[in-house]
């Protein structure tokens, strides 16, 4: 997703005073969205902590780089900005990886542009 669509996606779907200020100070882009029942997230601290329900008997929580802000618009799409790409898109993928989704049902955490391809399953005689 580059840089100048993740600006309209935001500007589209989500209007307000705090996404505003993510426009202004952020360069670099990482949108993620959490697929399956009861998984959730949430920032706290200004973005500086990231909590995950994920299903686990505990909440996983991440904390945030320095060059890093996170915002979660509902509580199942995490936006991951900065001034750096690399700590980004490095911090997005550690999200990721708490809980990669899973090619039966979709489950888990991803990015938005991406597309899972789902494997068919067991077949019934």
């Amino acid at each position: 997703m580059t840089t100048y669509s993740a600006l309209i996606w935001c500007v589209e779907d989500y209007s307000g005073d705090c996404f505003t200020l993510i426009l202004m100070e952020a360069k670099f882009f990482r949108f993620l969205k959490i697929v399956g029942v009861g998984y959730k997230a949430r920032a706290e601290a200004e973005g500086r902590l990231l909590f995950l329900k994920l299903g686990y008997s505990h909440e996983v929580e991440l904390t945030v780089p320095p060059a890093v802000r996170v915002f979660c618009f509902k509580n199942n799409v995490i936006c991951c900005t900065g001034i750096d790409k690399h700590r980004v898109h490095q911090f997005a993928a550690a999200v990721r990886s708490c809980k990669p989704p899973e090619v039966y049902k979709g489950k888990g955490i991803m990015y938005v542009d991406e597309v899972i391809k789902k494997k068919q399953g067991k077949k019934s005689k």
